[in-house]
């Protein structure tokens, strides 16, 4: 029988969510550095240098890599001849318990804090708890006397994405698949990890397609097998199909939509074949690790080798300067879809909470609390600041949220721009072009280094809302590239399709 203290749980589970909120998985660099390498896309080029670069510098200052700190998972694998024990306490505390002290722990570590997205109820008020607990915890009971914990972030933009079919036997998954893509649009943030669960029963299913995607990539492994099995042989099929569909790094177009699939499969009834999709996205956060009862885990950086031939900071970029700060819808609508722009000036920031109360307010005949004339608004969350900063990492939430409120929004208050992450949707791009404005997209997954364009941070309104509220941030050179123009042509190869379409 083996023995384990629970506080060496907490503190494993604390440790490894500190670890992974800024340190890229060795494997997913790789990847990245090679998509990047092989990348034919200027704009998608672009996007994936980011990405590169914010992983070196969120790695170097062990600040998170998004602002999106994710929601805390954690698997266990606990060994049916383990026993845990917590002399301190007057009872042992279940593994849900001794997952969410770790995960508060974790997030409200005062030398790098990290955002805390969980919401007690998802109905009424859907109040903030505060700390990112509770942790979302799966348990394996199998045989032996080990214990193995997956400590897991995982953003909301990914599991947001997530399909799920009951296909016929004798359908193709990887039809089933490709066609999933396009209408998944670019919010999860690729560059990422496809994971598919097959198999099973429906739960089972979903559960399989967000576990496969914690293991290493080795998609490019896989090719040099001789006699591949059928798992491999499917993986190899949707990772070709899927990159030749041409969606690219954020949605951009480009060649690298995706840097592995994973799958797993479980036995089910031999009438049903269930299928699910789960994205992981360019914010890759998970490590494994086992408890042997000698103490809490240790994490040990990884080489900064890997990190070799990435700059310590985006080269300086050949945009076009814009004064947020004199602004004019002359000035908007000189600005074509692709054209990359550096912003200086002060920035508006508001997200859903925030827009679905200035919408109430106008319809309520009141005054905003904050004009937005001639204003932009960039729709992020940031991370609560260290010291020396002005914000903490402070990368885009996904646009789409904030499209049925873009109508009301243009119409009624003179905002001239909104910043956010991925493609509008239909109801956004006719609005912004109805009103001659524009969209301009930052790349999602590089929150560290777009919060070092940023001097300083307020609080304007909402205040209760957190890190919902609409702050004003005074940006200097923050890169950003025009998604939408004031004629309504987008660079997104998702939205350029669904227009074609139309």
């Amino acid at each position: 029988m083996r023995v384990i203290q629970a506080r060496d749980i907490v503190t494993s589970i604390a440790d490894a969510l500190q670890y992974v909120s800024y340190y890229h998985p060795t494997d997913f660099v790789q990847a990245l550095k090679e998509a990047y390498q092989k990348e034919t896309s200027a704009p998608a080029r672009n996007a994936l240098l980011q990405l590169l670069v914010n992983s070196k510098m969120s790695a170097q200052a062990q600040r998170p890599v998004c602002q999106d700190t994710g929601v805390a998972h954690v698997f266990f694998k606990l060994g049916m001849d383990v026993r845990i024990e917590a002399p301190e306490r007057a009872a042992t505390p279940s593994l849900q318990t001794l997952a969410n002290e770790g995960v508060a722990k974790a997030y409200l570590f005062a030398d790098n804090p990290l955002r805390a997205s969980m919401i007690r109820h998802p109905l009424g008020q859907r109040k903030n708890t505060g700390d990112n607990t509770p942790a979302i915890v799966h348990v394996e009971l199998v045989e032996g006397d080990g214990l193995e914990i997956i400590a897991v972030a995982k953003g909301g933009g990914g599991d947001v994405k997530a399909r799920y079919a009951m296909l016929n036997p004798s359908d193709s998954i990887a039809d089933w698949v490709v066609s999933q893509l396009p209408g998944m649009g670019a919010g999860w943030c690729p560059p990422g990890v496809l994971g598919l669960g097959i198999g099973g029963t429906p739960e089972q299913a979903m559960l399989m397609a967000k576990r496969a995607l914690f293991t290493p990539i080795d998609i490019q492994s896989v090719r040099t097998h001789a006699n591949p099995d059928e798992v491999e042989k499917l993986r190899l099929e949707v990772f070709d199909r899927v990159n030749a569909l041409g969606i690219g790094a954020q949605g951009l177009g480009g060649d690298a939509t995706i840097l592995d699939v994973k799958i797993e499969t479980a036995a089910s009834h031999a009438a049903l074949l269930p299928v699910a999709l789960m994205p992981n996205c360019a914010a890759t956060r998970f490590i494994t690790f086992s408890l042997d009862g000698s103490g809490p885990a240790m994490f040990t950086p990884p080489d900064s080798s890997v990190w070799d031939g990435i700059p310590d900071a985006m080269p300086t970029a050949d945009g076009r300067r814009v004064d947020l700060d004199t602004l004019t819808p002359q000035e908007v609508q000189s600005w074509k879809a692709g054209e990359l722009l550096l912003l200086s000036g002060k920035l508006l920031t508001g997200r859903d909470a925030a827009h679905k109360r200035m919408v109430e307010t106008l319809a309520r005949g009141e005054p905003l609390p904050v004009s937005l004339k001639n204003r932009a608004i960039y729709y992020v969350g940031p991370v609560d600041p260290v010291k020396g900063e002005a914000v903490g990492p402070a990368g885009p939430t996904t646009s789409t949220r904030m499209d049925k409120f873009m109508p009301t929004l243009l119409e009624q208050t003179g905002l001239l721009v909104s910043v956010g992450k991925a493609e509008r949707g239909p109801v956004a791009i006719e609005a912004i072009k109805k009103a001659g404005v524009a969209y301009l997209v930052v790349v999602g997954g590089a929150a560290y280094l777009v919060s070092k364009a940023i001097e300083s941070a307020r609080v304007l309104a909402y205040e209760d809302l957190g890190m919902e509220a609409i702050y004003e941030f005074v940006v200097r050179d923050m890169p950003v590239t025009v998604g939408v123009d004031a004629r309504g042509h987008t660079i997104h190869w998702i939205s350029s399709v669904r227009t074609n379409r139309e």
